[in-house]
């Protein structure tokens, strides 16, 4: 179900504004794509699918909100790795310790 709360992009990466989802019949979403020349209005499927003249292109696809952080992997002989925020936890017997950088959408590999 599409939620006027989220952030919607079309399929190919456009621009979405979701005005309500409670409209009548099967296309109950009302809304618009940003193009080169403004705001076009269009509606969809209360799942977010377009499929008018087979412009799949146009369905919603659900923008989550991406996060980055740099963790400190401490890996140990036994091969066991520990993340951390910060490198400089005092761990003995850490055979090494290195940064990763991690950028990820909201929900990635749940």
């Amino acid at each position: 179900m599409i939620d006027k709360s989220k952030t919607y992009k079309t399929r190919d990466g456009r621009e979405v504004r979701i005005y309500a989802t409670d409209g009548a019949g099967i296309r109950p979403v009302h809304g618009a794509i940003k193009t080169d020349e403004g705001w076009v209005r269009e509606d969809w499927s209360s799942d977010g699918g377009f499929g008018g003249n087979m412009r799949f292109s146009d369905d919603l696809i659900e923008v989550r909100p991406r996060h980055k952080r740099t963790v400190w992997l401490h890996v140990f002989e036994n091969s066991t790795v520990c993340a951390t925020e910060n490198a400089h936890y005092d761990i003995t017997n850490r055979i090494a310790c290195i940064k990763v950088e991690l950028d990820f959408a909201e929900g990635d590999g749940l």
